[in-house]
C-alpha cells in the first residue's frame, strides 16, 4: 500500500526541483517585474528631512524628497541644475546701505545676498492621507483622537488619500522646521548664522514649545521668518547674511525640500508617534519615489510616485558615458524603475552570495570577497577576476570626496604649537607613516594617499607634481616618491629628539594616540601604526575608548593625536578647509577644528577664499593655504578612500556619485536578461537528492517486501 504512494510522490518531488524557486529569496509574485533589488546593513534612524544627515538615510530620502536643485547625473565636475526649481537662482548682492553690488563684489563689501527661487508649477505630492478631504473639502483626518486610531497600525490602513500642488509656502515651512526645538536639526546652528532671522525664530519657537503639552502641535505658519518671504504661489526669497555662494549646494539637499503643513499637522495628532506614524517613519515628498513599506529590521520598499512631474533622462555627459551606453535613454521619462526593494543584511557573506546568484543587482566589495572579485594587473591597475567577467559583472570605481587623517592637538605642549621644533616633529611623523603601505595592506589598494585636505574632484585639488605635498614627497621620473625614513629621522633630530630621545635630558619620546574600536582601533592596524612610529624611535601609546568618551576628550583637548574622517557635504573646497579654520577650533569655539589649529595667515586667506567663485584668483589663494598647511602639518594627511562597486550586466545607467543622492530614478533594469541569467545560475544540484532517494528506496524496499510476505503468510494461516 505504501510503495505505490512513494512511487507517485518521488517524481513530483523531483519535478519541483527543476526550477530556481527553491533558493529564490523573493515571492513568486515579484519575479519578472521592473524592480531593483538591493540591501541595507544599518536601519535608518531619521527620514524627516529636517533631521536626516547620514548616508544610510539619504539612500531613501534622496529619492523621496525633491529640493530646488540637484546635480547633473553625468557631468563631472559636479554641476548644479534645477530639480523642483525652474532655474538655478543667481544671488543679488547688496551692501550695508542697500545698494546693489556686482556679482563679483568682494565678500567684505557684501552685507546680504538675496536668492529668489521660482518653483515649477504643477509639481504634486505623492498620495497621502494628510491630503484626503471630505465632500465639503475639509481635511478628512485632521481631528483624530487616540480612540479613532484603533486598527490603524500603518499608513496604508487609512482608507483615503489625496494630493495637491507643491507651493512656495511648503519650502518656507520646511526652512522654519530647521528651527523647531523638538526636531534638533543638525544644521540649525550653521543655518542660523546664514539665514537672516532663523536664530531669532529658533528662540521664539523654543519659548512657545515650553507652553505646549508633550504632544502639542506647533503651527509654524503663526511665526514669521524675517529672512524668508513668499513672493507669489510659486516663488519665495531667502536672504543670507553676507556673501555665501555655497548656499546653492544646500539647496540640493533634502533639508530644503518642501514639507507640507498638512503632513506636519497630520503626524502631530495624539497617538500617531506611538504607532510610528511620523515623518521619520513615513516621509511625504514630491520626488520620483515614495516609501510604501517600512520594516527597517527586514525590508524597505520605494515605489514609483504616480504624481511625479515630467523629468527626462539627460542627453549630455562625459565622453565615456556615451561609450558605456549611459546616453541610450536620452529623453526617456523618469523614473525608469518601478520599485526598489531593500532587504536588511546584517552579514557581508549572505549579501555577497546573493549578489553572485543574481538576487541583488549591485554590491560593494568587502575584504572577505575582495580576492574573489578583483585582482591587480602588472601595472597596478584593478581588473575583474575571470569569474566576475564570465558573469558579465562590471566594476565601477571612484575616489570619494572624503578624507581620513590623523590629527595633532595643536594645544598640546609636545606635538602642538607653531614653533619650528613642533613643526619638524609633526613633519617627521607625516613622513614615517607610510600611507601607501597602509592602503595596500588594510584597504586592498582602495585608496589614494592624501596630499592635503582636498580630495580629487574638489576645486583646488591638482594632479601630478603641482599637487604633491613636498614635505612628505619628492617628484622623480614622473612619479611621486615618499621621502625616506632617514629624512624623517633628520627632521626628528632637528626638532630636538635625536633617535627619539630628548636632546637635553635623554628621555624617550612617548606619544599618545586616542582612538575608538573599529577602523583604526583594530589591533592589527594599531600594531602596524606602532611599528611606523618605532621606525624613527618614537614610542606610541594607544588609548582606546568608546565613541562618546572619545568625543568628550576632543572637546576638552585631552588628546595628543587622534584619527578622524570627513565626507563632503557639498563639492567645494570651503567644506574641507574650514576643518582647520581657527574660528572652528574645538576647544575655544566648539567647532569642527579638532586639531585646534590657528594660523593667522591661513585664517585670513580662508576668510577671503571661502565666499569666492571658482576661478584663477581663488585657486591662487588655495595654493597658498595648502602650502601653509603642508608646512605646519596639523594633520598627517591620510588617504581618500576609493569605492569599488559591482553591478550585473542587466543593471544599466549606473554611475558613481558622491554628492548626487537622487540617482535611483536614472537607473534601468533589463528584466528579461536578469530572469534568464538567474535561472541559468541557480539550477538546483539534483544528484544529492537522487542519491538520497535511491538510498531511501534501498532501505524501504526490503522492509516493504518482508512486510508483504508476513501479511500473505498470516492470510494463508
Amino acid at each position: 500500500m505504501r510503495f505505490p504512494l512513494l512511487a507517485r510522490l518521488l517524481p513530483l518531488l523531483l519535478l519541483t526541483a527543476c526550477g530556481s524557486e527553491w533558493n529564490d529569496p523573493y515571492p513568486a509574485a515579484e519575479r519578472g517585474q521592473n524592480v531593483l533589488h538591493s540591501a541595507f546593513t544599518e536601519r535608518p534612524k531619521h527620514l524627516d528631512p529636517a533631521q536626516s544627515y547620514v548616508e544610510d538615510e539619504i539612500v531613501f530620502t534622496g529619492q523621496i524628497y525633491e529640493p530646488p536643485l540637484q546635480y547633473h547625473y553625468l557631468r563631472r565636475p559636479y554641476t548644479l541644475i534645477p530639480a523642483s526649481a525652474e532655474a538655478v537662482p543667481v544671488a543679488r548682492l547688496y551692501d550695508a546701505a542697500g545698494r546693489v553690488l556686482p556679482a563679483d563684489a568682494p565678500a567684505e563689501k557684501v552685507a546680504k545676498s538675496v536668492y529668489e527661487i521660482r518653483i515649477k508649477p504643477g509639481i504634486r505630492y505623492q498620495p497621502h492621507p494628510a491630503f484626503a478631504v471630505d465632500a465639503a473639502g475639509q481635511p478628512r483626518y485632521a481631528s483624530l483622537e487616540r480612540s479613532t486610531l484603533a486598527g490603524i497600525e500603518r499608513l496604508a490602513d487609512f482608507s483615503e488619500s489625496g494630493t495637491r500642488e507643491v507651493t512656495a509656502d511648503d519650502f518656507i515651512y520646511q526652512i522654519k522646521r530647521l528651527a523647531h526645538p523638538r526636531l534638533h536639526s543638525p544644521i540649525f546652528g550653521m543655518m542660523a548664522e546664514r539665514i537672516v532671522g532663523l536664530g531669532e525664530l529658533g528662540a521664539q519657537l523654543q519659548a512657545a514649545a515650553k507652553t505646549l503639552p508633550k504632544d502639542g502641535w506647533l503651527d509654524l505658519d503663526a511665526y514669521p521668518l524675517r529672512g524668508v518671504e513668499r513672493v507669489d504661489r510659486h516663488t519665495y526669497r531667502v536672504t543670507i547674511k553676507g556673501k555665501y555662494p555655497q548656499f546653492l549646494y544646500w539647496l540640493a539637499m533634502p533639508f530644503f525640500a518642501p514639507v507640507p503643513r498638512e503632513a506636519d499637522r497630520f503626524y502631530s495628532q495624539p497617538g500617531m508617534a506611538e504607532k510610528n506614524l511620523t515623518l521619520d517613519w513615513y516621509p511625504v515628498g514630491s520626488g520620483p519615489y515614495m516609501l510604501t513599506e517600512n520594516n527597517p529590521n527586514s525590508r524597505m520598499v520605494l515605489s514609483r510616485n504616480p504624481n511625479f512631474h515630467g523629468e527626462t533622462y539627460p542627453c549630455e555627459g562625459e565622453a565615456e558615458d556615451e561609450a558605456l551606453g549611459r546616453l541610450a535613454d536620452c529623453g526617456r521619462a523618469l523614473p525608469i524603475i518601478d520599485r526598489a526593494i531593500f532587504t536588511r543584511e546584517k552579514e557581508s557573506v549572505p549579501y555577497w552570495n546573493k549578489f553572485l546568484q543574481g538576487y541583488y543587482d549591485a554590491s560593494g566589495i568587502s575584504s572577505d570577497s575582495f580576492d574573489q572579485a578583483v585582482r591587480f594587473g602588472a601595472g597596478g591597475d584593478v581588473q575583474l577576476t575571470d569569474e566576475m567577467r564570465d558573469k558579465g559583472i562590471h566594476l565601477l570605481t571612484s575616489v570619494r570626496a572624503s578624507i581620513f587623517y590623523m590629527g595633532f592637538n595643536l594645544a598640546d605642549p609636545v606635538v602642538g604649537g607653531l614653533g619650528e621644533a613642533a613643526r619638524k616633529l609633526r613633519q617627521a611623523i607625516s613622513i614615517a607613516i607610510d600611507q601607501e603601505e597602509f592602503i595596500s595592506i588594510f584597504m586592498n589598494g582602495r585608496g589614494v594617499p592624501a596630499m592635503s585636505p582636498l580630495p580629487p574632484g574638489i576645486f583646488g585639488y591638482e594632479e601630478g607634481e603641482a599637487g604633491i605635498n613636498p614635505v612628505v614627497y619628492t617628484w622623480r621620473d614622473g612619479q611621486q616618491k615618499r621621502r625616506s625614513i632617514d629624512e624623517a629621522k633628520k627632521l626628528l633630530a632637528a626638532a630636538g629628539w635625536p633617535n627619539g630621545r630628548n636632546a637635553r635630558t635623554g628621555e624617550p619620546l612617548v606619544l599618545n594616540l586616542d582612538t575608538t574600536g573599529g577602523g583604526m582601533g583594530d589591533k592589527s592596524r594599531l600594531d602596524w601604526l606602532t611599528r611606523q612610529f618605532a621606525a624613527i624611535g618614537i614610542q606610541l601609546v594607544v588609548r582606546s575608548t568608546d565613541f562618546n568618551r572619545f568625543q568628550e576628550k576632543l572637546r576638552k583637548s585631552a588628546v595628543q593625536m587622534y584619527y578622524l574622517g570627513w565626507n563632503a557635504d557639498y563639492p567645494d573646497p570651503e567644506n574641507f578647509l574650514f576643518l582647520l579654520h581657527g574660528a572652528e577650533a574645538k576647544v575655544l569655539k566648539g567647532g569642527e577644528n579638532a586639531a585646534n589649529y590657528q594660523n593667522a595667515e591661513f585664517d585670513r586667506l580662508f576668510r577671503e577664499m571661502k565666499d569666492m567663485d571658482n576661478g584663477p584668483q581663488r585657486l591662487a589663494l588655495i595654493r597658498r593655504m595648502l602650502s601653509i598647511l603642508r608646512d605646519d602639518a596639523p594633520w598627517v594627511f591620510g588617504f581618500h578612500p576609493k569605492t569599488y562597486t559591482l553591478g550585473h550586466a542587466w543593471l544599466l545607467n549606473r554611475k558613481p556619485s558622491d554628492v548626487g543622492n537622487n540617482i535611483l530614478k536614472y537607473q534601468r533594469i533589463d528584466v528579461a536578461a536578469r530572469e534568464r541569467l538567474r535561472h541559468e545560475w541557480n539550477h538546483p544540484v539534483l544528484w544529492p537528492l537522487l542519491a538520497g532517494a535511491v538510498g531511501l528506496l534501498a532501505l524501504i524496499l526490503p522492509g516493504l517486501a518482508g512486510y508483504r510476505r508476513r501479511e500473505r503468510a498470516a492470510a494463508l494461516r
